[in-house]
């Protein structure tokens, strides 16, 4: 029987693939776009870390969620460092959420909220999402706009605490393997993991109606 970080990760499979190849992030990606576009996403992060990171103080000391609340994996501070080298010192003046962002934000408060086990779903996809194929997002941003290595601009993606990723991985699986939930639980929380990349997939979709490659 698979463990159920596997069940995570596979049953996801096709929402994950659909974000990372979606057109906004494969223009991005590919040079097309420009710094002002990845300065937009940054801000849309924002909004996202805001409401993930918001739980996490709520969540800490709770039985199922508590586990995954690690201090080494926040990124609002290092987000707010790239906003203020992107945007200026008065990024927080402009700072505006796409509709899809804030329905995203939105369904991570109320799961921190409401259901602990769910804010987990989000928890996953974020930051372990982050910590792998984030770092081709850095390697791209240092290359195409001439961002310090590992510097700001790019800190969002720069795990500073965690010296060897693979093993902390690891050890976030187990915790996964570990949840306190019983089947039906489980299911639950393999759909929301589902619905959050949905979630993240509506923003970049929105993000590539904003920044539409001329024909």
């Amino acid at each position: 029987m698979d463990s159920f970080s596997t069940l995570i990760r596979t049953a996801s499979h096709e929402q994950h693939v659909e974000a990372e190849t979606s057109t906004f992030m494969s223009d991005l990606l590919d040079g097309r776009l420009g710094v002002d576009a990845y300065a937009r996403y940054t801000e849309q992060l924002w909004f996202v870390y805001e409401a993930l990171e918001a739980g996490a103080g709520r969540l800490a000391s709770d039985p199922v969620a508590g586990p995954f609340i690690r201090p080494e994996l926040m990124r609002l501070t290092s987000l707010e460092r790239d906003l203020a080298h992107l945007r200026g010192p008065g990024w927080r003046g402009t700072l505006s959420a796409l509709p899809a962002t804030r329905a995203y934000a939105g369904r991570i408060t109320e799961c921190a909220r409401d259901w602990p086990a769910g804010y987990i779903a989000h928890h996953y996809t974020r930051y372990l999402g982050d910590l792998s194929g984030g770092q081709i997002i850095r390697h791209r941003a240092e290359k195409t706009w001439g961002f310090a290595k590992k510097g700001d601009g790019v800190r969002f993606y720069v795990f500073e605490e965690i010296p060897n990723p693979a093993a902390f991985k690891r050890g976030y699986r187990e915790l996964l393997d570990a949840v306190r939930a019983d089947e039906l639980e489980r299911q639950r929380i393999v759909a929301e993991c589902k619905r959050a990349f949905a979630l993240n997939t509506a923003v970049f979709r929105a993000l590539g109606d904003e920044f539409p490659l001329s024909a």
